[in-house]
């Protein structure tokens, strides 16, 4: 025990440059989003960018609990799956807290997946509802027959299929009360990890408040959204980080969040000057697209006050999407993390000065560590090893797989990522390579050529 007291003191911990905050982890996931509703119940909280319809916070929050009514009605009880198969739309954001609100547990999945890989998913997570929309339902009709499985499209309801109103216009008031434990999942997405194919990740409900709280809780968030913001949300939600850096941090703060169900240029560039979007969180080809549109310059984009990198956006985008807008990394997240590591400060209320190549710091309320891959000790300053990172928001483990959760998750509660990198003197994290030379194709991992590591 002695040697184990001492080794620990030996190790080196590293933490944010922003100091702790309180975190309400206590609450379950839809109380928290929704704590300080009564500031801005009836600004807008959902925009459909494809029809223009808006849903204020008083009607997504109700909504959402009869949802909850509907699921309950429909027979899903607390603590069972369901599929979200549905690409953005408001429907995704009132199943996932509805499902929430009901005690229930939100897989999503891509809706252009393949029958066979969907089934796999829904099969592993024994999902007893997929919400979908008319054009999917033919992928999972012989799945819901065979495992008796409800369908609910959110356009118009096939043969066999239910519509979605019967969750959004059911009574509120049926709704019975659940207890809800901190430690009780309510997301479960599928990650191949490190290692080997798509797992279950689970998510819980303190996981995801920390989550959440360590991004735009404080006096200076490290990531500043604010209520007067308009978010862009044209990542795909059954992503983790659109579900949680977009969507629940939105919600969170009481930001406008404007829906798009996929990404066009022209339709994009609209949807900006016409709702003033301030916060867009796009990835590389977007920012490609915008830069070599002709028709960008027809637009005003000087709304926009951050792009994903939370680097200021005016007029001239010839100068802002150059190369200096384009190299640095941003952040660095994993799904089994929670899933965000580490961020660049430059997206914090009081920016700090952003070091090109580097990832950031990692987030507040967490630990990170850098290990030798070999003897397993911990590293100081400016010495590659293993990213290692332990704190109230990774996940509970994978669903049904305990010894891959130990390969993962280590007995003192470092979640180890596979990743290789350093931390400076800045306290800034850089990643220089993978553990493991592999490259992750359809669920299956394959080994790189030297000459072709992935960084």
């Amino acid at each position: 025990m002695e040697t184990q007291v001492i080794k620990q003191q030996e190790e080196t911990i590293f933490r944010s440059k922003l100091p702790d905050i309180c975190i309400p982890k206590h609450l379950p996931l839809h109380s928290y989003v929704f704590e300080n509703i009564s500031s801005h119940s009836s600004r807008p909280c959902l925009i459909n960018g494809v029809t223009g319809d808006v849903y204020t916070y008083a009607e997504v929050e109700l909504t959402a609990r009869r949802v909850a009514s509907g699921l309950n009605k429909l027979g899903v009880k607390q603590g069972e799956v369901i599929m979200l198969l549905l690409h953005n739309s408001p429907q995704f954001v009132l199943s996932f807290i509805g499902a929430s609100y009901r005690g229930a547990i939100a897989t999503a999945a891509n809706p252009f997946f393949t029958p066979a890989e969907i089934a796999k998913q829904a099969k592993a997570s024994n999902s007893k509802l997929i919400i979908t929309q008319a054009a999917y339902a033919e992928k999972v009709k012989d799945l819901a027959s065979d495992h008796g499985i409800k369908v609910l499209c959110i356009d118009s309801a096939p043969d066999g299929c239910l519509h979605f109103s019967e969750l959004s216009e059911a009574d509120e008031r049926d709704m019975p009360d659940v207890d809800i434990s901190p430690e009780d999942v309510v997301a479960l997405p599928y990650s191949s990890g490190t290692t080997g194919l798509p797992k279950g990740v689970m998510l819980t409900h303190k996981g995801q408040v920390t989550s959440v709280a360590q991004q735009v809780d404080g006096d200076n968030p490290n990531l500043y959204f604010h209520s007067e913001d308009v978010i862009l949300c044209v990542l795909p939600m059954f992503h983790v980080y659109a579900l949680n850096s977009i969507m629940l941090c939105g919600l969170r703060v009481g930001a406008a969040i404007l829906i798009m169900p996929k990404f066009e240029i022209g339709a994009l560039l609209q949807l900006i000057q016409k709702y003033k979007i301030t916060i867009a969180p796009i990835v590389p080809p977007i920012v490609l697209s915008i830069a070599k549109s002709p028709d960008t310059e027809k637009y005003d984009l000087s709304s926009i006050r951050s792009s994903q990198g939370q680097l200021p956006w005016g007029r001239s985008l010839k100068i802002l999407l150059g190369p200096s807008f384009l190299k640095p990394h941003l952040g660095y997240g994993m799904t089994e993390a929670g899933p965000v590591l580490a961020m660049c400060l430059a997206f914090a209320k009081k920016p700090f000065q952003i070091k090109p190549g580097a990832c950031g710091t990692v987030v507040r309320n967490a630990e990170m560590k850098i290990v030798d891959p070999e003897t397993g000790e911990s590293l100081p300053r400016n010495q590659p090893g293993e990213i290692c990172i332990r704190g109230d928001q990774i996940m509970k483990g994978y669903l049904n797989d305990p010894e891959a959760t130990a390969r993962t998750i280590d007995k003192q509660g470092w979640l180890h990522t596979g990743d290789i990198g350093y931390i400076d003197y800045d306290d800034e994290l850089f990643i220089v390579d993978r553990l493991k030379e592999i490259i992750k194709y359809k669920g299956f991992q394959l080994p790189l050529p030297k000459s072709k590591q992935c960084y």
